[in-house]
């Protein structure tokens, strides 16, 4: 999924407190990944130079549709990455519905194909160059999360209940993020950031514990739904008016989301650390008992 970060080099020094707490509610993607899909969104380039100085409308076309299936490559393989390192970050998770790094696999044969039909090679030559691009590409960008992690043995019903709550409140933090950026409020998008960095915390803690679910499920349905819905219209409203002082209760109102994810998040440590203590205490009397 797509994400927005804000860090020491926001527009808005004033968000810079706010970008710091952002800056970490999306899981990061590894380096050496990002570096080759860099190439990858530049490879599309060569195709789209000859297709402009290249002989006939044969030259034309197919120079464009190789940079449009290349290019869909690319960024097909950029949201693989994204959704994989989104599945690491989490100790429960179900694998993506979508198979994106996968599908960009195909696409970077398709468009490798298309590549050598542009140069005029013979179909042997073409079937190459697309085998080439499967295994490239499988090499350079492995493949995706194919099984469920967290989701195996007694608690097996419970776990798939947190990775639903959790993915649900996923989509909601993301559909914040969404409608805060029609605003180009670049302030507005790190403190939206800086709620879904704190509601993650809160996920991370149902994860660890999926027995806190029930005491928390308000807080990933109601209030986020509120805090969603409210986003939206706030942005609607906002990109028209520039209104300061729905802007003003806006960023109380997330304010107060923030102190009350963080304090359910404390509370359910608190629960945690009780039951450990509990447990202790138990053992104790046990072992008394034997000796």
């Amino acid at each position: 999924m797509a994400q927005r970060y804000g860090g020491k080099y926001s527009p808005n020094p004033a968000a810079q407190t706010g970008a710091k707490a952002g800056a970490q509610t999306a899981a990061p993607m590894d380096a050496a990944p990002i570096q080759r899909l860099r190439l990858m969104f530049l490879l599309p380039y060569l195709f789209l130079a000859s297709a402009f100085f290249g002989d006939g409308p044969n030259q034309l076309f197919l120079g464009l549709a190789t940079f449009a299936v290349l290019t869909a490559s690319a960024w097909m393989t950029r949201e693989g990455l994204r959704a994989e390192a989104e599945f690491n970050a989490r100790s429960i998770a179900r694998p993506p519905k979508l198979p994106r790094k996968l599908l960009g696999n195909i696409l970077m044969a398709a468009g490798l194909g298309l590549g050598a039909v542009l140069a005029g090679q013979p179909i042997l030559y073409v079937a190459l160059f697309a085998a080439t691009g499967v295994v490239l590409h499988g090499l350079a960008f492995g493949a995706d999360p194919l099984r469920a992690k967290g989701l195996d043995g007694a608690n097996d019903f419970q776990n798939d209940r947190v990775a639903r709550a959790v993915e649900e409140g996923e989509a909601m933090l993301t559909a914040m993020a969404e409608a805060i950026a029609r605003t180009k409020d670049r302030a507005l998008a790190v403190r939206v950031e800086t709620f879904a960095h704190t509601a993650r915390g809160l996920f991370r803690n149902i994860e660890d514990d999926p027995g806190d679910l029930t005491a928390a499920r308000k807080y990933l349905t109601v209030y986020l739904m509120g805090a969603r819905d409210a986003t939206a219209k706030f942005a609607d409203h906002y990109a028209k008016t520039r209104d300061a002082a729905a802007r003003h209760e806006y960023e109380v109102l997330l304010r107060d989301l923030e102190t009350t994810f963080a304090s359910r998040s404390k509370a359910l440590i608190g629960q945690g650390r009780a039951g450990l203590d509990v447990e202790i205490s138990v053992l104790r009397d046990r072992l008394k008992l034997e000796n």
